[in-house]
C-alpha cells in the first residue's frame, strides 16, 4: 500500500503543483516548487578475479531504479530572513546496493538498505540576511529556497537548522547537480572532501556567509553522523563536529566569466585510524573494523579527518564552458561520512545545443581519478571493508571514471538524459572490471 501511495503522489504532484501556482496568489512572501528526478541504471557482466562483501555484483545487473521527489516550501519572515522547509520522497536502490565503486554513478541514490520508499524532512532552516553599509540592491528571482524579492551585492548571510552543506560549498557551474548535471558522485563534488552528511546527504548545524560583488567567505560548523555514514546525527557537538570554510573568487578571461572556490575542512568524529583498526584485528579485536564498516558504535572520540580541494568553471564561449577540481584528505583517519576517497582530480566541459538548433539541450563530458592512501590500501589488501568499498584483496590502481551525458527537454521543465560511465579498476582493485554503467534520467522541476 506504501508503494501504491507513493506512487500516486509522484504521477499527480507535478500537476497539482502547477494548478496551485496557477490560482494561487503570487505575493513574493512565498515561494513553492517541486522536483521529481527517476533514474535507472545498469550494467553488463563483467571481468573479476575475486569478489568480497562489498564488492560490485560482477554479473549483468539492470534496472536498478532510484526516485526523490523534493517540494521545496518557503516564506519571507522579518526583514531580511526567511524560513526554508522539504519534505522529500526518496526510494530505490542503486547498481550493486550502492556498494564497490567510491566513485558510485548515481548521486541520486544512498547506502541504505530497504529500498521502499520513505518520506523524511530533508531541509528545515532559518535564514538571515544582513546587509552591509552600502550596499546596493539587487533583484533576486524565485527559484528552490530562493523568496523573490531585492537583495544586498553586499550582505551577511546566517542559515540555521537541517540541510545539505553542499548547498552552500563547493558549487559549480558545470558540475554539482546529479539531477541535472553529471550523475558520478565525484563529479558532483570534490570526491576526497568526507563532506559532513547522514546517509542521506544531510545534517544540522550553522553556516554563515560573507557576500561581496566580486568574492565570497563561508565557514560552517554542522554535526556528523554518529555512526560510519550512518543516519543518526551525533548531538554531542563537543565532542563531534566538522568545519568547513571556503573562499569564492569570481574574475573573467578574455570577458568570459568564471569562479574558483578554495575549501579546507576539519572533522572530529569517533572513527579511528586505519592502522589502529589493523593492529587491533592482529590481536583478535574485531570492533574497530566495525566501526570503520558502520556496523558498530564504539562511543569513543578523537579521530580527526582533514583536507583541502580547489574547484574552478570557466566559460569559454557563449554556449561552452569547461570545469575542474582537485582534493585531498589525510587519509589516515577512516572515512566518515560521504565515499573512500582520500584524492581526486576531475575536469570535464559543458556544451549548449544552440549550434544544432536545440538551446535548451546540454552535453556533458568528465573525467575523474581517485586514489586512497597508503594507510586506506593496506586496510582493503588485508581483507578488510570500508562502509562502500571492500573486495576481500587489492591489487591497488587508481579509480578512473569517464562520463557522459546528453540532457534533451522534452517539454518545458521536462527533462530526458542519457547517460554513460566507464568505471577502470572499481574500488581502486586491478583485479575487476572494468565497468560499463548505462543510465536513463527523467527530471521535472516545478
Amino acid at each position: 500500500m506504501r508503494k501504491i501511495i507513493f506512487f500516486a503522489l509522484i504521477i499527480i504532484s507535478p500537476g497539482l503543483l502547477a494548478q496551485t501556482n496557477a490560482t494561487t496568489d503570487t505575493s513574493s512572501n512565498w515561494t513553492n516548487h517541486l522536483q521529481l528526478t527517476v533514474v535507472s541504471q545498469g550494467h553488463p557482466a563483467f571481468s573479476a578475479a575475486y569478489s568480497g562483501a562489498n564488492s560490485l555484483n560482477n554479473n549483468a545487473e539492470s534496472n536498478a531504479v532510484s526516485l526523490t521527489s523534493t517540494l521545496y516550501l518557503g516564506r519571507k519572515l522579518w526583514k531580511g530572513a526567511a524560513f526554508y522547509f522539504n519534505p522529500e520522497i526518496a526510494g530505490g536502490k542503486g547498481v550493486g546496493g550502492a556498494k564497490g565503486i567510491a566513485g558510485f554513478p548515481n548521486g541520486e541514490t544512498f547506502r541504505i538498505g530497504d529500498p521502499a520508499p520513505a518520506l523524511y524532512t530533508a531541509r528545515a532552516y532559518l535564514q538571515q540576511m544582513i546587509a552591509l553599509k552600502g550596499a546596493a540592491y539587487t533583484k533576486q528571482e524565485d527559484d528552490m529556497n530562493q523568496v523573490a524579492g531585492k537583495i544586498p551585492d553586499s550582505r551577511i548571510v546566517i542559515s540555521a537548522g537541517k540541510f545539505a552543506i553542499s548547498d552552500f560549498f563547493d558549487d559549480n557551474k558545470y558540475s554539482h547537480d546529479p539531477r541535472t548535471q553529471f550523475l558520478n558522485w565525484s563529479l558532483m563534488s570534490n570526491g576526497a572532501w568526507d563532506y559532513p552528511a547522514n546517509t542521506r546527504g544531510y545534517t544540522v548545524g550553522l553556516v554563515t556567509e560573507l557576500i561581496k560583488p566580486t568574492w565570497a567567505l563561508r565557514i560552517s560548523a554542522v554535526q556528523v553522523p554518529t555512526m560510519a555514514n550512518g543516519q543518526e546525527l551525533d548531538d554531542k557537538i563537543f565532542k563531534a563536529l566538522s568545519e568547513t570554510i571556503e573562499f569564492e573568487k569570481s574574475y573573467s578571461i578574455n570577458k568570459r566569466p568564471g569562479t574558483v572556490r578554495l575549501l579546507a575542512f576539519h572533522t572530529v568524529s569517533q572513527a579511528p585510524s586505519y592502522q589502529a583498526a589493523i593492529d587491533s584485528a592482529g590481536i583478535g579485536d574485531d570492533n574497530l573494523l566495525n566501526v570503520i564498516n558502520g556496523t558498530y558504535e564504539w562511543n569513543k572520540y578523537g579521530g580527526v579527518k582533514y583536507g583541502f580541494g580547489i574547484n574552478v568553471n570557466q566559460d569559454i564561449s557563449d554556449n561552452a564552458g569547461v570545469f575542474a577540481r582537485a582534493s585531498w584528505n589525510d587519509g589516515k583517519t577512516a572515512t566518515w561520512a560521504f565515499t573512500e576517497i582520500d584524492n581526486s582530480v576531475s575536469a570535464g566541459i559543458n556544451i549548449i545545443g544552440t549550434k544544432w538548433k536545440r538551446k535548451d539541450d546540454n552535453v556533458g563530458i568528465a573525467f575523474v581519478s581517485n586514489g586512497i592512501s597508503k594507510d586506506h590500501q593496506a586496510f582493503l589488501a588485508d581483507g578488510y571493508n570500508g562502509f562502500i568499498i571492500g573486495d576481500g584483496q587489492l591489487n591497488y590502481g587508481r579509480e578512473n571514471i569517464a562520463e557522459v551525458f546528453y540532457q534533451a527537454k522534452l517539454f518545458d521543465k521536462y527533462y530526458l538524459t542519457g547517460d554513460y560511465q566507464f568505471i577502470n579498476n572499481p574500488a581502486y582493485n586491478k583485479d575487476r572490471g572494468p565497468v560499463n554503467v548505462f543510465s536513463l534520467r527523467f527530471h521535472v522541476m516545478l
